[in-house]
């Protein structure tokens, strides 16, 4: 299974076959309206604008499971980051990212790679521990979870939510120039990238 076995509803509920990006290298995102790590969104962009034009597409799937912080419709999101943050990459309909009503998208996402964390995450993750009762180890833990994937559609990684996207561009770069990656840990972070 890949990347590109999958539809999606857009922000306009058009149906988008996730072949339709083959060949490219893609960054999945949960992303919310309001949260924390939104203005990660501006990253995102400016990350979009600098890769795009050599095969690089971003993916945004918000999710509102998070305490609520993708309220609105996918209109409301899609304006609220076009004006304040510029985004002009494709962002799809909110959707569900865990529990009995995920898409099977996040499913396959979330079983296809090691998650990469830093000491940071692990702080964060404890202090969400409290708002994310029942999340289960490979579950998506907050907003702003990031996956790559490369050009033939392989996840190679996933990135915790506090991992910003300039933290994520040397990755971004090398696959797009077909160059493997290496996704190592923080070396503080002695529990290791799962």
């Amino acid at each position: 299974m890949k990347i590109y076995d999958f539809t999606m509803k857009d922000a306009e509920d058009k149906d988008v076959s996730l072949s339709e990006y083959k060949g490219k290298v893609l960054l999945v995102v949960n992303g919310a309206t309001g949260c924390g790590f939104t203005p990660q969104y501006d990253g995102l962009e400016k990350l979009y604008e600098k890769y795009q034009p050599e095969g690089f597409e971003i993916l945004d799937f918000p999710s509102n499971q998070f305490l609520g912080q993708a309220p609105g419709t996918n209109e409301e999101i899609v304006g609220f980051c076009r004006l304040n943050f510029g985004v002009d990459f494709k962002q799809f309909s909110k959707i569900e990212v865990n529990g009995k009503n995920e898409e099977p998208l996040y499913k396959y996402l979330k079983t296809a790679a090691e998650e990469y964390r830093n000491k940071e995450t692990a702080e964060f993750y404890e202090k969400v521990k409290e708002f994310t009762p029942g999340i289960s180890e490979n579950d998506i833990r907050w907003n702003f979870t990031k996956f790559l994937i490369d050009k033939e559609g392989n996840v190679v990684s996933r990135f915790a939510p506090n991992i910003s996207p300039e933290e994520i561009e040397q990755h971004v770069a090398k696959l797009i120039n077909d160059e493997q990656i290496e996704i190592v840990c923080h070396p503080d972070f002695s529990d290791g990238c799962i």
